[in-house]
């Protein structure tokens, strides 16, 4: 038995190692220096949206970080204030008057959230009617989040690749805050995961039906998304980003994904519980909110990353030397993440226990799905596959 769970472990590795579309080696990244036709004479109307709800920790440097692009067309930014209990709102107020120059930032109030809707995706629809109300609606909607902050050149790098590539969706996925000790154990691999579910190569063809986005930093072209059907056909989903992601690429229209240093999140996990919240709020809703899928999960991390490390240890002969093999196998394809991250490549060898974290934060989020307390954020729950929600404070 044990020699057959070892040869399995090693069989995965290769697999994910050699057929996996290269997702371990983080090379689908947008270059360091502009794309090419960054100099072209005309440039696309923008409008930047941004849905805050209790972001005063972050929404000015995100806002900052806007005013401060260096873009050539005319851009624009629009907040939606989703019911924030605390200063959101006049910090935004206060930031784009001591910003001064010629961007126009409009603060608008999310309506009260209807039935069947999740509260980002409300208020981003609210802004993007906003955004279309304009006599001279933008051609782009650069759909990012309040703890984001963008290099002075990441608009104009998104843009010319979007032109370049006649991309209908851009998608950069924001380096994550990597500093505690919570965030060097548990942040790399949260994007190493992410990789392996959505190979970013195989995001990037056009041949192939993997689609994924990243919710932090995605520009999208406005009259594309209205012809899929605008948010509103994705009004219910929990992981919003690779929703909207399927739902152009289904259409046949071209996408891409990419990590960047360019963009990176300010928000702050200084304890293992803190993410582990953040994961719980989806990872049910990844597997659709079936125990079947759970299972099998489990048996594949079980499998693939647990069992190895166990072998290596514990076992004699073969099995220990399968264990090994696959062990040190994970730690390779763990590096490069490692490296775009600056932590110590050590961390490869944790990587089975920072799996079985991981694991534990799926059925954490399928025990808080039983309860009724699915996709809890910011005092909202969001109960099962449909979305709908109760809150505990506005909206």
């Amino acid at each position: 038995m044990t020699i057959v769970l070892g040869s399995l472990a090693c069989a995965v590795w290769v697999y994910l190692l050699v057929a996996r579309g290269g997702f371990w080696r983080g090379v689908q990244a947008d270059a360091a220096d502009t794309p090419p036709n960054a100099q072209a004479a005309a440039w696309p109307s923008v409008v930047a949206i941004i849905p805050a709800r209790d972001e005063a920790a972050v929404i000015g440097e995100s806002l900052r970080s806007l005013l401060r692009q260096d873009y050539r067309g005319r851009l624009s930014v629009i907040v939606v204030d989703d019911h924030s209990s605390d200063d959101s709102a006049a910090i935004v107020r206060e930031t784009a008057a001591s910003a001064g120059g010629p961007r126009e930032v409009a603060l608008v109030a999310a309506p009260s959230l209807p039935v069947g809707w999740t509260g980002k995706l409300w208020a981003m629809h609210s802004g993007i009617r906003r955004a279309e109300g304009h006599p001279a609606p933008p051609e782009y909607l650069l759909l990012t989040d309040a703890d984001i902050r963008h290099a002075d050149d990441s608009l104009t790098a998104l843009v010319a690749r979007a032109q370049r590539d006649r991309l209908v969706l851009t998608s950069l996925m924001a380096r994550l805050r990597c500093v505690s000790f919570a965030e060097h154990a548990l942040v790399p691999a949260f994007v190493f995961f992410f990789q392996m579910l959505y190979p970013f190569a195989w995001v990037n063809r056009a041949d192939r039906a993997t689609a994924a986005a990243a919710g932090g930093c995605i520009l999208v072209k406005r009259e594309a998304l209205a012809e899929a059907g605008g948010v509103e056909a994705i009004r219910e989903a929990l992981i919003d980003d690779c929703a909207l992601a399927r739902l152009l690429k289904r259409r046949g229209d071209a996408i891409w994904l990419g990590l960047t240093a360019r963009v990176a999140s300010a928000r702050a996990y200084s304890s293992v519980d803190e993410i582990r919240r953040m994961v719980a709020r989806t990872a049910y809703a990844q597997l659709g909110f079936s125990p079947w899928a759970l299972l099998g999960v489990t048996l594949a991390m079980i499998t693939t990353f647990i069992a190895p490390p166990l072998l290596a240890i514990f076992a004699r002969g073969a099995p220990q030397v399968a264990g090994a093999l696959a062990w040190a196998l994970m730690a390779v394809a763990f590096r490069p993440t490692l490296r775009f991250y600056r932590v110590s490549p050590l961390w490869g060898l944790a990587l089975p226990a920072i799996a079985g974290a991981y694991l534990a934060f799926t059925w954490d989020s399928a025990w808080q799905s039983v309860r009724g307390r699915g996709g809890a954020w910011k005092g909202r729950v969001y109960r099962g596959a449909s979305g709908h929600e109760t809150t505990k404070h506005g909206g």
